[in-house]
């Protein structure tokens, strides 16, 4: 395999204590660097910029291997991308379980507090391919592969607590319609087309999903702060052979925050790497990303106990009425070194499950179980797709398996079959009682049918309850959404059908996106139902000025003692401080302190920090430092974002009939300015602003 690595990355990261997963790893981690060039055989090579010819200006021979094996290894380097979820990211991280719960499962990974887990994750998109951008209004998914010692459990959840169809036969249905028009192609990472809202429309199922989409929940801020659900129902089996109904939810400790639609529609032109680079950037600062799991848990006997079904995966579990339980907490401590081996090549099937694990009758999960293996073997090539090193599993596996493309490791006996008596009947099975995998002995009884339940007929009550459980600044939004997405529509008719659709959640709500998309509003009225969930709204979440990205705006001859000081401030107070100016020359204080500026106004953006703090200064050109400086906090302004004025930025920004400055923090009259602007910064938005 070559020179293999130290104890630290390729990259420079902060090393971090190895775990069991790492250890494997590091035997398939080569460092290239300081050695010299060879072929995939390993002979030596003198020359890699020219093909061999017949003279300097001579054709080409065929017997250039050297040229043959890099073009044709170039060729197929490439794999087929995922049909969903091709654009994604990774990292590496670990799991450590807050309390024992052998009283609901028997899973190795959750029966003593404190016991660490190994994992791998890759955050992903749905609706646009692998050259997409990151901040796209979409659904968001995360697959978490935990390498445990009995086998590795893949946990699939998404970026918000109901799935657009009900049955897994309606998904192929629901991703046609939802990607790119087969006439054009276009367009890219949208669902803002005709082919998408028809099925919507026709299809009333998909409604309260597609209003999740439309609220700030489908334009997430980062993946650090994503709040994730399994969606599908599972079932918990302890040793006593007990079965409990169980959902999983991951919580960002940092709290669940979005971009407005004006922010992810910019971001995506200026930054179409934001969620990754967001992701890389916090891991390699040492802030590592946190999500505490939690269980939502409903005895067998109350299966029947609510008012919707427990099996349908288009409908959420309120939290209100059956608690979320926080039992442990995922850490993304290391980044991928290889986007292609360790994301790329990644592959996730809810069908791995470990023992305490099992499922239920939810029909969506009874198709993915099926779907999955066969989506991965054709994507990566081989039914030995396990055996590449970000798939493989840390504990022992012995099976009877064979051969195959990519097969690389080398079973030794001859026997390959079982029963059989030359081997003494192994590999052998092993009993459930010694760790071997038992399915949940479930009674099944009932007619071979192709029909859905009657339970699963209600379409318009969640919605209505998501609607209700939203703060104004929420369905403010969720309007703006539905009114951009159908805006772009083009068929009259289908804008039509998918606002009479819309009255059913809240005719208020239907007859404004009506009137902004050229309509008649629809008649009829919402459904009577006045239930709301304040766990529905994000705004409920928390917030903290941790790794909020601060925008200094500054140029030459600034206040050192007072930038220094609270520039110190922010940093102790976790706050990831970007210095921007008009060159990347170093900034020289009227003290004569100075400062290395990061960004340029041309290199970055205000879209690209959360919130800004406005220096002012000298400059070479300066009507261009007035015209960027005023650009920057006019646009931070305008978008809710809290704005710290140091007491040499006041002209940047004045008090006027028209404005509250509402989140501006100022230094001159501001004696505690910097906690005060750390407060400030925690708020994230100051939706009261005008």
């Amino acid at each position: 395999m070559g020179d293999y690595m130290d104890e630290k990355s390729s990259r420079n990261q902060k090393p971090v204590n190895k775990d069991i997963k790492q250890q494997q790893l590091d035997q398939y981690r080569v460092k290239n660097t300081g050695k010299p060039m060879t072929t995939m055989q390993g002979k030596k090579r003198s020359q890699d910029t020219d093909q061999l010819k017949a003279g300097v200006r001579g054709p080409s021979l065929r017997q250039d291997y050297e040229f043959f094996e890099k073009m044709s290894h170039f060729n197929h380097e490439e794999i087929p991308e995922r049909v969903v979820h091709a654009r994604g990211y990774s990292a590496h991280g670990e799991f450590e379980c807050y309390q024992s719960m052998r009283q609901v499962t028997k899973a190795g990974f959750l029966q003593e507090a404190g016991k660490k887990t190994p994992l791998t994750i890759r955050f992903s998109t749905v609706q646009g391919p692998k050259g997409s951008y990151d901040t796209a209004r979409d659904l968001r998914c995360q697959g978490v592969k935990l390498y445990t010692e009995e086998g590795n459990y893949d946990m699939t959840t998404i970026a918000m607590p109901v799935l657009i169809n009900q049955d897994a036969m309606k998904f192929p249905d629901a991703m046609h319609a939802y990607q790119a028009k087969q006439d054009d192609d276009i367009p890219t990472a949208s669902g803002a087309h005709d082919h998408f809202w028809d099925y919507v429309a026709n299809n009333p199922e998909s409604l309260h999903m597609v209003q999740w989409i439309m609220s700030d929940r489908g334009i997430l801020r980062s993946y650090r702060m994503m709040e994730s659900w399994s969606i599908n129902t599972y079932l918990f089996v302890n040793e006593q052979g007990k079965a409990t109904f169980m959902r999983y939810v991951w919580k960002p400790v940092l709290g669940v925050h979005s971009l407005l639609q004006d922010e992810a529609l910019k971001i995506g032109g200026l930054d179409p790497d934001f969620h990754r680079r967001d992701l890389r950037q916090a891991i390699d600062m040492g802030a590592y990303p946190e999500y505490e799991l939690g269980v939502q848990l409903i005895p067998m006997e109350d299966e029947f106990k609510y008012d919707f079904d427990i099996l349908d995966p288009a409908k959420f579990w309120p939290e209100e009425l059956i608690p979320v339980q926080i039992i442990g907490k995922m850490t993304l401590n290391r980044n991928i070194d290889n986007y292609f081996t360790e994301s790329e090549q990644v592959a996730f099937n809810p069908a791995n499950v470990v023992p305490g694990i099992d499922f239920s009758n939810d029909p969506v999960l009874q198709g993915r179980l099926m779907a999955y293996r066969d989506t991965q073997q054709y994507r990566l090539g081989s039914a030995n797709y396990d055996q590449l090193p970000i798939n493989k599993a840390v504990c022992p596996v012995h099976n009877n398996m064979r051969r195959g493309v990519m097969r690389d490791r080398i079973d030794v006996e001859e026997v390959d079959y079982h029963n059989n008596s030359l081997a003494n009947n192994t590999p052998y099975t092993v009993p459930p009682e010694q760790g071997g995998y038992q399915d949940y002995p479930a009674k099944v009884e009932g007619y071979k049918i192709r029909a859905r339940s009657d339970s699963f007929k209600d379409y318009f009550t969640q919605p209505r309850i998501l609607w209700n459980s939203m703060k104004p600044i929420e369905k403010q939004h969720t309007i703006e959404g539905f009114s951009y997405q159908l805006g772009k529509v083009k068929s009259k008719s289908v804008r039509q059908q998918n606002v009479n659709l819309l009255v059913n959640v809240d005719k208020e709500m239907a007859n404004i996106v009506a009137d902004n998309i050229g309509v008649e509003r629809p008649s009829g009225t919402h459904v009577p139902v006045s239930t709301s969930y304040p766990s529905l709204s994000q705004y409920n979440t928390p917030k903290y000025a941790l790794t909020q990205k601060v925008g200094v705006l500054i140029g030459d001859g600034f206040n050192g003692a007072e930038v220094i000081s609270v520039l110190n401030h922010l940093k102790q107070s976790g706050v990831n401080v970007v210095i921007i100016s008009d060159t990347l020359a170093p900034k020289t204080g009227s003290d004569g302190s100075t400062l290395e500026v990061n960004e340029t106004f041309l290199t970055s953006s205000p879209y690209l920090v959360d919130s800004l703090y406005v220096v002012g200064g000298n400059a070479k050109n300066p009507l261009k430092f007035k015209q960027d400086m005023t650009h920057f906090v006019q646009n931070a302004y305008s978008h809710y974002k809290p704005i710290g004025i140091a007491s040499t930025g006041q002209s940047y920004i004045q008090t006027s009939n028209e404005n509250n400055l509402a989140g501006v923090v100022f230094q001159a009259n501001t004696p505690n300015f910097g906690e005060e602007f750390v407060k400030a910064i925690a708020t994230q938005r100051f939706w009261d602003r005008k």
